[in-house]
């Protein structure tokens, strides 16, 4: 008999969960307490959706700001305008596609020229030369400006001295006076995205320390901080993105000093270095150079020509000695971020962060740490929607063609991150995309 009850307990209960159906409860979309009626994007080249070396009109459709706002449509967000290139001229200016590879797996790239939105280049006096494109009249909402720095965001004649911005303003150079800051602003709006201040690291950094400088530490924080007063003046609501770590992008990590060297070895193993010019000080005012052994420390530029190593130079009062492996003919600086170098942008860098996340805490806005985010895929990379990412170049679905920029599934990424700093901030559920529904790096057919 006690076997018999314990039988129909045992039933019961197996009765009972089997009429149970799991639920899971998805948050009802909202959007809290902000107001996403009309919602800007300010920003640099991140912000348009620049891809592959140049922008273009896939990745002007596949910018993170666009993603959000699709998004933030559920929620009740209006219309999103960009300013795109036609179809006739979708290839804007221009860009990298991979055609293949050698035998040895290094990427072939070849640059799109046709149908692009090339229309002029004109002679700067004092500047240099500036490609000019077709002009784009309506409506934004997309304000992102390939090159921009916080230095140039107040400054009148910038809309003639690049043409990305150029092309959104109705006069032409060197009529044009009108600062981005007054620009993004002149239209009231609801909230906004802002991740303004990476070219004032990056410009230094990819040129390796020799074509730029990094912004002031003082100027930085008290443009950084105007440019959040202006944008939040009338009420308006926002999220920020801290300045990622230049090291954790692939422009500085497929070229190493180890590669060089163990290619190099095969036909000598006598070669015991590589050299560099290399900064002496972290003194920001030191601007000294030397020649000394590379270390893994010495970040080398995606760009580098590695087929110059070994060549033979001539060296006034040397005489002809190989290139890259000895000091009397060491790899220029324009190709390698040394040491010192690094250590200079990073603290810049972790400066210019703490202007962003003070800043935004004292207008209680949404902060994307891209900073951390950036490095912890750049440690362990990502999983996500069933797709695995992480920041290797090419093969890592998140980094285009020139190492730097975003693939449209990686500014997916991008998008979400800012997505959910939002919904932590407001209170709201905006719902996040499906990252395997944008591609990584395109592959030839």
């Amino acid at each position: 008999m006690k076997i018999l009850k314990n039988y129909l307990y045992i039933s019961a209960a197996l009765f009972l969960l089997a009429g149970c159906k799991p639920s899971f409860e998805t948050p009802k979309a909202n959007k809290g307490t902000a107001d996403f009626t009309r919602y800007i994007a300010v920003g640099n080249s991140l912000t348009a959706g620049y891809a592959d070396g140049g922008l273009y009109l896939e990745g002007q459709q596949n910018s993170y700001p666009s993603i959000i706002a699709k998004q933030m449509a559920l929620v009740g967000g209006g219309k999103f305008t960009q300013p795109l290139f036609t179809e006739a001229q979708a290839n804007g200016s221009g860009y990298l596609k991979l055609t293949g590879f050698t035998p040895t797996g290094s990427p072939i790239t070849a640059t799109v020229a046709e149908n692009t939105a090339v229309r002029d280049q004109v002679t700067i006096p004092g500047f240099g030369n500036v490609i000019l494109y077709t002009k784009y009249s309506g409506d934004i909402n997309n304000y992102g400006v390939p090159g921009i720095k916080l230095q140039q965001i107040t400054y009148g004649p910038y809309g003639n001295l690049n043409g990305y911005f150029e092309r959104l303003l109705p006069g032409a150079p060197p009529a044009n006076n009108t600062t981005y800051l007054d620009f993004v602003t002149a239209k009231d709006f609801t909230f906004f995205t802002d991740w303004l201040g990476n070219n004032d690291a990056l410009g230094y950094a990819t040129s390796g320390g020799a074509a730029d400088v990094l912004t002031d530490k003082t100027q930085f924080a008290q443009l950084y901080t105007l440019s959040i007063a202006k944008l939040t003046e009338k009420g308006a609501k926002g999220a920020v993105a801290t300045i990622p770590d230049v090291t954790a992008i692939p422009y500085f990590n497929t070229v190493t000093v180890g590669a060089i060297l163990a290619s190099v070895q095969k036909a000598n193993a006598q070669v015991k270095d590589i050299y560099i010019s290399a900064r002496t000080s972290t003194d920001i005012n030191n601007l000294v150079y030397a020649p000394r052994a590379a270390t893994a420390a010495d970040l080398v530029v995606l760009t580098f020509p590695t087929s110059k190593i070994g060549q033979m130079v001539n060296v006034p009062g040397v005489g002809m000695v190989p290139y890259g492996l000895t000091p009397y003919a060491p790899i220029e600086n324009q190709y390698v971020l040394d040491a010192n170098e690094i250590a200079l942008t990073k603290d810049y860098v972790t400066d210019y962060n703490k202007t962003i996340k003070a800043a935004a805490a004292t207008k209680g806005l949404a902060v994307f740490d891209a900073f951390t985010f950036l490095n912890d895929i750049k440690a362990h990379g990502i999983l996500v929607d069933g797709v695995s990412a992480n920041s290797n170049y090419i093969s890592g679905g998140i980094f285009s063609l020139d190492g730097v920029h975003l693939t449209p599934r990686g500014y997916a990424i991008v998008a979400n991150e800012y997505i959910k700093a939002i919904n932590k901030t407001y209170n709201a559920s905006i719902p996040t995309v499906n990252i395997s529904n944008y591609r990584g790096v395109k592959f030839p057919n």
